[in-house]
């Protein structure tokens, strides 16, 4: 269909419309095959400015005959074949019409010419100029944010807390832009980032237990607020006769707390026939800063725990950059 539109276009229309496209396409090719190291480009834009030549070749034999094309003259000066001269009354008219070949077409000709190459060339210019004017498409992923649900119904063990955080809320929290920075690998962007508003484990649905996880290529980030009666030191206690491993107490914020590392647990779940999947194994290590909810430590603590697939753990001032950053945004356990 355009093949046909432009074969319908006048010579001197078409020509320099195609010449136009070829050079500007051309060129432009050739430049992105040079800076990308692309062979294929490069013989794409080699059509191209070749496809350009043969047009302006044909362009120039084109003027070369019109200017060439002119009426005969005899070695005397007369002009052969020309026709006898009219009476003198005929010439004193208006004077003969313009013919097929005279100035007059040839200047429309050139001026329809000029008007395609210079409303092509305009465009091939704004192709050229747009990218460095308009903002080029980010190839980098965009970080993952939050799910939505802070319309979900909250377990019964939140009504009877006081200001307790919702999952959303904490993964609003944790989810922060120089998270990744915080963790010592500030060119990674989140892959996954959710929040729960769980009750802990084994109280009956008594005890709210919200939860965030922000996931990154080199690290996991887990922040938990459990709302117990259990204080820093009684923890302490029970950590020293688990399997917890490098327990450091410290303060953060005002607040008792405590380093400790532990065991993730690996598993697989097989989507077979039968379903069935294999043992429960022990995982890559994991480092845990467990602190207070209140400076009093009145019971209640938030755990920020860190781990990766291939066991690499970031320093212990990680955990206490995201702490730092995180707990502002938890209430404080108050006087229940």
């Amino acid at each position: 269909m355009l093949g046909f539109l432009l074969r319908l276009l006048p010579f001197w229309v078409r020509e320099p419309l195609l010449i136009a496209v070829g050079s500007v396409l051309g060129v432009r090719i050739m430049y992105l095959a040079v800076r990308d190291h692309d062979r294929v480009a490069a013989g794409l834009g080699v059509v191209f400015l070749v496809f350009t030549a043969i047009r302006v070749h044909t362009v120039v034999r084109a003027l070369r005959a019109r200017r060439n094309l002119g009426p005969a003259t005899s070695p005397d000066g007369a002009a052969v074949g020309a026709a006898p001269q009219a009476p003198p009354q005929a010439q004193a008219g208006t004077g003969p019409r313009p013919g097929p070949d005279d100035p007059e077409k040839d200047h429309n000709a050139w001026g329809q010419a000029v008007a395609a190459v210079a409303v092509f060339g305009a465009l091939g210019a704004a192709l050229w100029v747009a990218p460095h004017v308009m903002p080029s498409a980010d190839s980098t992923p965009e970080s993952a944010s939050c799910s939505g649900g802070e319309h979900e119904e909250l377990p019964k063990a939140y009504k009877q807390t006081p200001q307790p955080v919702t999952g959303e809320e904490l993964c609003k929290a944790l989810n922060r832009p120089d998270l990744a920075e915080l963790l010592g690998t500030p060119g990674e962007t989140a892959t996954t980032a959710s929040g729960t508003s769980n009750t802990a484990p084994l109280t009956n649905g008594k005890v709210a237990r919200p939860e965030a996880e922000v996931a990154f290529d080199t690290y996991t980030v887990n922040v938990s607020a459990t709302y117990n009666e259990l204080s820093t030191d009684q923890y302490v206690k029970l950590m020293k006769f688990g399997d917890e491993q490098d327990i450091k107490p410290l303060t953060v914020l005002g607040r008792p707390a405590v380093f400790s590392s532990d065991h993730t647990m690996k598993f697989e779940i097989s989507l077979g026939s039968g379903g069935s999947g294999g043992p429960v194994e022990q995982g890559p290590l994991a480092r845990t800063l467990s602190v207070a909810l209140d400076r009093n430590d009145r019971g209640g603590y938030c755990e920020i725990t860190v781990w990766s697939t291939s066991g690499a753990l970031p320093d212990d001032s990680a955990l206490l950059g995201i702490a730092q950053k995180v707990l502002p945004r938890i209430p404080e356990r108050t006087v229940q």
